[in-house]
């Protein structure tokens, strides 16, 4: 690609986010705006701002890079993460919007009277939020290092210092417009130039890659390893979903219960359209750029098809490519720093650091630059590894530790606070150490396997601490359970 197209490309995107984020601005002036955007988001704004964070750079980049390098095996990750959102409407999405809380450790302070379980919460919270930063970070440095050349801390930076910018000055409202903005900017930026891809390809009359070979099929015969993968990756992904912070969080904008409902159900359209073009681009990568799958480079698989395929039109298709690619680490890394923000100006307020002169608005504008600031140098300082992968270790620690808190404070009254922290703790410490071993001493076998992908032990790990600890602690059970039940569970008025 042309550097001044792919520049050029950066640059409006980056104006595009700031300019709808400032327009925005003019609506947030509350503490409400800031964290929920006052709960007003109708839920086609609201789809569209959850499929715009939602689809990061694991989706945009990291789907495409994994089905060149294993093919339909890997389509177990876009299943996963649509798949979650179906449990996401069935299990969580009404009743959390119901319990009026502004965050996830608002929900389990006020379900469980706990300000243990709130501190356990918000930390967290920090540490899904900074594991999924990290690769969006990453992952801009790369892009703009393979168009532009510049070298990998310029992307890097330039994510850094928007995301900031765009989430300290207004907060939930602004990004909610952004976020829905970036959604259509990204499903255009795949589908067009891949109208032109696959003209070019029926044109050259090209095979599809290896023929009918074990790389176009899920492969029949899994086996004991393949099969424990595919079982990993889709209870991290399907049960994750419902535990990703910034993620719940779009479910308290919702005017009310039904509205959350119908925000998930158009979701799961969105989402679902969106997948089939990053698996395209894969298939098409395995014939015109089969060189990539043997390198670090794989995830760049979807900015290299035009260049590669196409005589005519190559740069300004590369240049909305990378225009899509952009938007997608500005998104999803703004819903993540709002999250985090959120929690952490909560408890600026709640502990008057600064000598409590930081409230409401403030807090979350400072927690917004200093919570940044960890990733940032993270993603400066870590060597790079696979999108997806990292994305899918964020995954792991929120299902093993959110979804159990979700769905037994929703659905189960006898959780008690002994039972929440003991799950918490145990889960967050299990898929917490799983990425520490697997980066650090990188073990073979079946043991670096299971480490590797924790989920499909650490999730259950979390459910058994939380109901064998809350069975043995029954009489610590808060005495309004009932009350708060039937505010989770009684539908609002159409």
């Amino acid at each position: 690609m042309n550097t001044t197209a792919g520049l050029a490309a950066i640059v409006l995107v980056v104006l595009a986010t700031l300019t709808i984020g400032a327009l925005a601005m003019r609506w947030s002036r509350t503490t409400s705006d800031f964290y929920v955007a006052s709960r007003s988001v109708s839920p086609w704004l609201n789809a569209s701002a959850i499929g715009g964070e939602y689809l990061s750079a694991a989706s945009f980049l990291g789907v495409a890079g994994l089905v060149l390098v294993a093919g339909a095996d890997v389509l177990w990750y876009p299943i996963g993460w649509t798949t979650g959102y179906l449990l996401l409407l069935v299990v969580v999405a009404a009743p959390l919007r119901r319990s009026g809380a502004y965050t996830i450790p608002d929900f389990a302070g006020w379900r469980l009277r706990s300000v243990a379980v709130r501190h356990v919460s918000t930390l967290l919270v920090v540490a899904v939020g900074w594991l999924y930063l990290m690769p969006q970070f990453q992952g801009a440095g790369l892009t703009m290092q393979a168009v532009t050349g510049a070298p990998v801390w310029t992307g890097i930076a330039v994510v850094a210092v928007v995301v900031a910018t765009l989430v300290a000055s207004g907060g939930m409202r602004s990004i909610t417009f952004v976020q829905a903005f970036q959604y259509w900017l990204k499903l255009t930026a795949l589908l067009v130039p891949l109208v032109f891809l696959l003209i070019a390809w029926r044109g050259d009359g090209a095979p599809m890659p290896e023929a009918t070979a074990g790389w176009a099929l899920p492969d029949a015969d899994l086996g004991a390893e393949r099969l424990y993968t595919a079982y990993a990756v889709l209870t991290a992904t399907c049960l994750g979903t419902m535990g990703l912070p910034h993620v719940v969080v779009r479910f308290y904008t919702n005017r009310d219960g039904v509205a959350a409902r119908r925000t998930t159900l158009i979701v799961l359209g969105l989402l679902g359209v969106f997948y089939l073009l990053p698996t395209a681009y894969g298939a098409l990568g395995r014939v015109y750029a089969g060189d990539l799958s043997d390198s670090s480079q794989a995830d760049t698989v979807i900015l290299q098809l035009p260049e590669r395929m196409l005589t005519t039109g190559a740069d300004a298709l590369g240049a909305l490519i990378l225009a899509g690619a952009f938007a997608a680490f500005l998104s999803t890394s703004s819903g993540l720093t709002m999250a985090i923000a959120g929690v952490v100006g909560q408890e600026i307020d709640r502990r008057r650091w600064f000598g409590g002169r930081l409230v409401g608005v403030a807090s979350v504008r400072v927690a917004a630059v200093t919570c940044v600031l960890p990733p940032l140098a993270l993603a400066l300082t870590a060597d790079n590894i696979p999108i997806a992968t990292s994305v899918t270790f964020a995954f792991a620690l929120a299902a093993s530790t959110f979804c159990p808190l979700l769905v037994l404070g929703i659905w189960w009254p006898r959780l008690t606070r002994q039972g929440a922290v003991a799950g918490l703790v145990g889960g967050g410490l299990a898929a917490g150490i799983a990425p520490l071993v697997t980066l650090g001493l990188d073990p073979d076998g079946w043991v670096g396997l299971v480490v590797a992908q924790p989920a499909v032990w650490t999730v259950p790990l979390g459910f058994g601490l939380m109901i064998a600890v809350s069975l043995l602690t029954r009489r610590a059970s808060d005495e309004d359970t009932d009350r708060v039940f039937a505010k989770l569970h009684t539908p609002e008025r159409a």
